[in-house]
């Protein structure tokens, strides 16, 4: 999650990764394929050629609105696979309402979810306890406040 990037991103995935982290476009398309050949080893298809970059602020605010229904896993579930897998644009409000009412969520609920600035500040206070604790990227694993894992890591670690 960056909370920076804007919703409409003209740069591929490989292009904002090799920005971020100062490196080619090649060391971008070579982590990123060990990402999705560990994906792959644990029945995930990761599409990253297609991928649609975007902010996903809008996308964490639906899962946190989709807790309060008892959903959280299933809204989070459904919006991954539709952007590492369909390539879908998580960032559209349309889009993300699509999901949600694939999952079970009432259309109109989450139409005006969205439109306003429901759980925004929810959101915002998961920001600054991830920058707390120094998360830059995903995945980031946090155990017992803690032990930290960053970053794809084979299944069996």
């Amino acid at each position: 999650m960056d909370p920076a990037l804007g919703r409409d991103i003209k740069e591929n995935m490989y292009e904002k990764l090799a920005q971020k982290y100062g490196m080619s476009i090649e060391q971008a398309k070579a982590n990123t394929q060990n990402m999705v050949q560990m994906a792959k080893e644990s029945g995930l298809d990761y599409r990253m050629d297609t991928l649609i970059l975007t902010n996903t602020f809008d996308a964490h605010r639906l899962t946190l609105f989709a807790k309060e229904q008892g959903l959280m896993k299933e809204m989070t579930e459904r919006i991954l696979r539709a952007y590492f897998t369909e390539s879908k644009h998580i960032g559209d409000h349309a889009t993300l309402t699509e999901l949600a009412v694939e999952v079970g969520l009432d259309e109109q609920a989450v139409t005006g979810m969205l439109a306003s600035d429901g759980m925004a500040e929810e959101v915002r206070a998961e920001e600054r306890t991830a920058a707390q604790y120094g998360v830059t990227g995903v995945p980031y694993y946090l155990i017992n406040k803690k032990y930290a894992l960053t970053g794809a890591q084979p299944t069996e670690y």
